[in-house]
């Protein structure tokens, strides 16, 4: 439990140092946005979120980085764990925000950060807000800022994978820009296999052929959503589908 406890001191530590930092980037926002701009903000999140996850002992493995498209992505994974979002900001290498549920937002100085990463906050007990929320980050996609989502909806707290929700893909085909698909694997062991106490674990995240839309504008939503589903399972351990036998076609 102590462990815990300094890991989130640690954390806490990072991040009010980051308050210098903060205000470079805030001034850097409000000129046009450009990818050398984009990066430069990006940079702390990045660096404070590597930091907290090498506290922790824990190893990430990206295989995958060559595959992602330049300009805006949707990335789309499953849902593992809290440190999902740690993992994808230290180590994807590329400027990202999210669309993440509305408890974040009252994070003081996270909240303004995930705002300079161009974030989303979504509540999904307010169908109207949702909708508003979707629809800014079909906007900020089309500005160039790439996101990520997390279909399932939830943390799944281990690896076996919970349903694809087709709504959130609507962030990719009213945008027109390509779908990521990203499988992440050991981040649960990391929080949620003690129940709330940290430990260290090897983090595997695995980026598959990106789906450009071509390939998915003639798909429903709810066959785009079981498509990807079953791409991102198929980098899972014990899964018994094969990525090459999935019928989207990824290029």
């Amino acid at each position: 439990m102590l462990f815990t406890i300094w890991i989130y001191t640690y954390a806490a530590i990072l991040v009010i140092g980051s308050l210098f930092s903060l205000q470079k980037a805030k001034k850097l926002y409000e000129k046009p946005s450009t990818k050398e701009i984009r990066e430069e903000i990006f940079e702390t999140p990045k660096t404070v979120s590597q930091k907290v996850i090498k506290a922790t002992g824990t190893e990430v493995m990206v295989t995958g980085q060559e595959k992602i498209p330049e300009g805006a992505v949707l990335y789309v994974a499953n849902h593992q764990g809290l440190f999902d979002i740690l993992a994808f900001l230290g180590h994807l290498e590329k400027p990202i925000g999210f669309i993440a549920k509305k408890e974040i937002n009252k994070l003081p100085i996270i909240r303004t950060w995930m705002g300079l990463l161009n974030c989303v906050f979504i509540d999904r007990d307010d169908r109207r807000q949702s909708m508003k929320a979707i629809n800014q980050g079909i906007e900020n996609l089309q500005k160039g800022h790439s996101l990520v989502i997390f279909p399932e909806g939830t943390r799944s707290k281990g690896s076996n994978l919970n349903e694809f929700k087709p709504g959130s893909l609507r962030l990719a085909t009213k945008a027109k820009v390509p779908i990521v698909p990203v499988t992440i694997n050991g981040t649960y062991k990391m929080l949620e296999e003690r129940n709330g106490r940290v430990q260290g674990s090897k983090v595997t995240m695995t980026i598959h052929d990106p789906v450009f839309p071509e390939a998915y504008e003639a798909l429903k939503s709810a066959e785009l959503a079981k498509e990807l589903q079953e791409i991102v399972e198929s980098a899972l351990p014990n899964s018994t589908v094969e990525e090459s036998k999935v019928a989207i076609t990824t290029s």
